[in-house]
This record gives structure tokens, sequence and C-alpha cells, in this order.
């Protein structure tokens, strides 16, 4: 569809409410289809109807205090002003209202305090992310009702983390209001009147220690690749009474950090598939079925549209941006709000590998039968071995999968990926020393002979004699994978197949699913297909494993039945030659 302009902006009609009411009155909008919004803000927004009706009942200890819910807003408007750009007054939009009076306005009926313990705000760039953090900020070191307030402003590095923090000092410096009640300083904010401060932290901070967190605001998780820094704010808040922690964020490409785990969780709690009274989630995006070429749909990711950016402005930029990927790429990620993964090549996008996040219990895989694979690998670096089984009767896989990296390669914390939190999962083994024993592999694969039917294991040859050796003299049939084009090509395109018809279970493993987002296709000449990876510290050990695998069971899922339909076909049918 080709780009149109059009005057995109929201304003309030005459019968609007009284600004202490709007964020009651942005949700029924939304609600009611009035105000463009994506199925997330949509599913945001009727909880907080549905919650306003379960006020008062025994099971829902929340009320909605609208007064306190505005007294933030209120503080911004009347004191915060953008230090950049030509702003006199600063006036929140009814999306803002809905946040802010949210997060502050929700609070327990008996003690006053806060319901939302953390928040995550979801939208795409230039929709006020900055100022909001800033006027936050100050509010909660001056205004919030703690004594001794520490507020922390966190980035994935102290330089992005000090960009936000001048902003910060520049909106007290430029406000004679503010600047008459707050200190400012090269590395902090302090306003003496209740001994509270305003501070940059980062993951590359020297100490983290001795935090004692009231207000914490996280800006673009989107880069960070483990919980450290997120930890640290987490363990420090116990000695407050309403601690707030908020991520502020745009989409990215890191698909294996802690946004996409806050993204599916608020997926999860937005549509009623799990129960959490403590988190808030706004998320603008767009949805799966909206063109990214279709201007009409881009508010959902950027409700300021019309106040802090235009959309005109948007149409240029993305006319010029579509041609060159990289910078398309950049474009629908970080202007629209949706995940893309790194690099052009990438073999699959990032909503085909969610449409594959279904589960299956363990149990109901027992007696079934299987077939290994297994990749090993080279001194300090990832082995893989995994199960895949066919389901009868459907054209289904699921996948049992699990990972070795020696304790050298953790030390190096070059990559920042998250060993612990694999490991604590039970998704990876942290092996002492420099390398992994293949006697790791071969004594995982016997195990899991206890409690599967394990058919035969397909293998790369190179560099796996001995443990080869080891398989077949306890009873298991090897089957050598030559990793080649005409070998892997037709696995490669059956695998694809199964994965854009949501057909394989992984059972919502995350380290199979970062391998699997790091793969990469190169073609020889004559279009036969391998799998790479994308980048230098990327690795696809477990999706090498799986694809060992596949190249066996792509030949047993399925077979025609005379009549036409699918019918399951087992490996003791195959090894009787289809008696």
């Amino acid at each position: 569809m080709s780009s149109r302009s059009s005057k995109t902006k929201i304003t309030l009609p005459l019968t609007a409410p009284s600004p202490k009411l709007l964020t009651t009155w942005y949700a029924q909008q939304v609600v009611a289809g009035k105000i463009v919004a994506s199925q997330k803000v949509r599913q945001a927004c009727k909880r907080h109807l549905n919650d306003l009706k379960r006020q008062g009942t025994t099971e829902f200890p929340w009320v909605f205090d609208e007064e306190k819910g505005h007294r933030p807003i209120r503080f911004m408007e009347q004191f915060c002003r953008p230090s950049q750009g030509n702003y006199r007054q600063l006036v929140l939009q009814p999306w803002q209202h809905f946040i802010i009076g949210s997060l502050y306005g929700w609070v327990h009926k008996d003690t006053g305090l806060r319901r939302f313990r953390e928040g995550l705000i979801f939208v795409g760039r230039k929709n006020g992310k900055t100022t909001k953090v800033s006027g936050l900020s100050l509010y909660g070191a001056s205004k919030d009702g703690e004594r001794g307030a520490r507020v922390y402003q966190l980035a994935n590095s102290m330089k992005q983390a000090r960009l936000q923090f001048d902003e910060c000092k520049a909106m007290v410096q430029q406000s004679p209001a503010l600047a008459k009640h707050f200190r400012v300083t090269r590395d902090a904010i302090f306003f003496d009147k209740t001994l509270s401060k305003i501070e940059p932290q980062a993951s590359d901070s020297e100490r983290l220690d001795g935090l004692n967190t009231h207000l914490a605001i996280f800006d673009e998780i989107h880069e960070y690749r483990d919980y450290k820094l997120i930890n640290v704010i987490k363990n420090s808040r116990g000695a407050r009474q309403q601690p707030l922690i908020l991520y502020i964020t745009t989409a990215g490409t890191v698909l294996d950090g802690p946004l996409m785990d806050y993204y599916e969780l608020g997926a999860d709690i937005l549509s009623g598939a799990i129960t959490n009274e403590r988190l808030f989630f706004f998320m603008a995006e767009l949805d799966p079925e909206d063109d990214v070429e279709d201007p009409a749909t881009w508010i959902k990711a950027n409700p300021n549209l019309g106040v802090s950016l235009q959309l005109d402005d948007m149409i240029e930029e993305w006319e010029r941006a579509k041609l060159i990927p990289a910078e398309r790429s950049d474009f629908i990620t970080k202007r629209l709000n949706v995940f893309v993964k790194a690099g052009e090549e990438s073999w699959l996008p990032w909503e085909v590998i969610q449409r594959n996040n279904g589960e299956i219990p363990i149990e109901e895989l027992e007696g079934l039968e299987c077939v290994g694979g297994f990749d090993l690998s080279d001194t300090q670096d990832f082995t893989a071995a995994c199960l895949e089984f066919p389901i009868p009767g459907e054209r289904k896989v699921a996948v049992i999968s699990h990972s070795w990296v020696p304790q050298a390669k953790v030390a190096l914390d070059q990559e920042k990926i998250p060993f612990r939190e694999y490991e604590e999962a039970g998704l990876l083994t942290i092996v002492p020393g420099d390398y992994v024993r293949h006697e790791l592999v071969y004594e995982w694969f016997v195990k899991q002979a206890e409690r599967f039917a394990i058919t035969k294991i397909a293998y790369d040859p190179a560099k796996a004699f001995e443990l080869v050796k080891a398989l077949t003299g306890y009873g298991f049939e090897l089957k050598p994978v030559r990793q080649g084009f005409i070998t892997l090509g037709p696995a490669l395109d059956h695998l694809q197949e199964l994965f854009l018809d949501g057909a394989v279970v992984y059972n919502n493993n995350r380290l199979l699913r970062w391998y699997i987002n790091n793969v990469k296709l190169v073609e020889d000449r004559n279009r036969n297909k391998m799998p790479t990876k994308i980048g230098k510290y990327r690795r696809i050990d477990g999706f090498a494993a799986l694809l060992n695998a596949h190249t066996e069971v792509m030949h047993m899922l399925t077979t025609p039945s005379p009549g036409g339909s699918i019918e399951f076909v087992s490996i003791s049918k195959l090894l009787k030659g289809g008696e």
C-alpha cells in the first residue's frame, strides 16, 4: 500500500471531562473505538474499566483515587517544560494521563499505598519519553510523600544514563520554581527539604551496592541482554513502602533479553491468560495484521502523533528509509514499535518464531518415538543436543533441547548472554573448566532414553568419533549428516514450513529460541540453502542439533493416505519397510 499524507491529531471534544478525569475518559474512548490504539492498549483500557467495576468487592483490595492519579500530572504541567524545542507549557495528552493516572491513582483501599510496583511503557520513538522520565523523577524526589527518596535514572551504559540525567538537570535549570527548590550538581539532583536525590546509574557503573530505590526508571531496556542491573534495583527496594520501577522503551533487535520476557508477560496479563494485579502495561505498537506502509495505522505505535511528531514528517522519513534495508528495519522497529531481527538475511521473522510458543507437557511425550541430534563445540563454546518428536496424527513436532557451556566462556562474559538464567531454568549446564566433555552428551542421551523412545541420533560427523563410538556401544543407532547444501537444504525448507504453520512446539525454551533467532541463510549457485549465524557473537548450536535431527524426522512425520488425508507413519513402520 502506498504512503499517503494526512493530518492526525488527538483533540478533546467539547464534552471532555476535567483533566482530573482524563485517565478513565481515555480508556472509555479507546474501548469505544473513538481513539485508534493497538490491541494491547485496548486490553489495558478494558482492564482499567473492569477494575473500576471490581472496586468494593472482597477479592479486590484496590480503589482508583483520581486526585492521587492527577497529582504528578498537575506537577509536571505546572513546573516542567522540555529543554529542547519551542514549548512554553507542557500539556500532557490523554494517553499520558492514562499511564500516569493509572500508575499513581490505583491504591490500596486501606493503606492508600500504590497498587502497581512495576510498569512497562512501550511506545515508538519521539513520543515524549524524555520529558516523562524527567518529570516523574522530579515528582518522585519532591512530592511523592517519601522522605529520603532515592530516584534512579537507569540505562545500559553510564553515557546513555547521563544523557537522560542531563535533560532532567536542564529541566530544573530553566524553571525558576524548580531551580528554587532543587540543588543541581554534576552527579546528582538534590531536594534538600526531604533529603531526597536523583542519580544516574547504569549496568557498567563501578558501584551498584547500597542503592535504596523509591523510584527507578529504566531507559530503553531493549538494549539489555541480562538482568544484572534490573535485579540490583529490584533487590534494593525492600525498605520502601511504595517503590515503583518503570521500563520506558521502544522495540529493538535483542530478542533474547529482559524486554522480550516483559513483553510476553504483559501480553499474557492483558489477555487474561495469567493474573498479576501489581504490574502495569501500556504497549503501543502496530498489530500483526497491520500494513507497515499504511500511515493510518502508525498512530497505534505513536500516540503522540500530531503533538511531538507529525505524520507528514514520518511519511517523508519512511519514503527515504524504505529504500535502504537497514534504515527500513530501523524505522519499523523504532517508529512503528515492531520487533525486527537484526539483519535482512534473517531466516524467520520474529512474529513467526512467536507463532510457535505453544507447550506440550513432557509427560505426554513419554513413550513417543523421537530422533536425537547433537552439535559439538570447538573448545570454549556451546555444545547442544536435542530430541525431536513427530506428534502422532498431526503435522507437528515437539522439541526438547539442552546445551552445555564451559565455565571459562561464562567468565569471559563478552557476549552478555544470560548464562545463569538459562542454567536456573534447566536449559543449560555450565561445565567447570575450559571445554565441554563429550561424556556429558553421552550421559544426557542415556538419561533421556529412560523416558523416551529414541530411534536414532543424527549428527555432524566432524569431531564426533569418540562420542559416536560410545553411543553406538550403548545401543543407539547413529546417522551421520553431512553438513552441505544438498543434505541440509531440504530439511531447512521443511522445518521452515512447520515454523510458518506454528507447528514447532519448543515449550518456550528461551535458549533454543535465541539459537533460532540467530539463524540466517546462505545459498549456493543453485539456490540450495544452509544455515549460518548472524554476527560474531551469536550462536546457532541448538538449531544445528535440531536441523540434524530433522533430516530424519521430516521423512517420518507424515505421508498422504490413499484418500488424500494425512496419516502418521511411525519409525517402526519405516524400519520394517512400511509393513
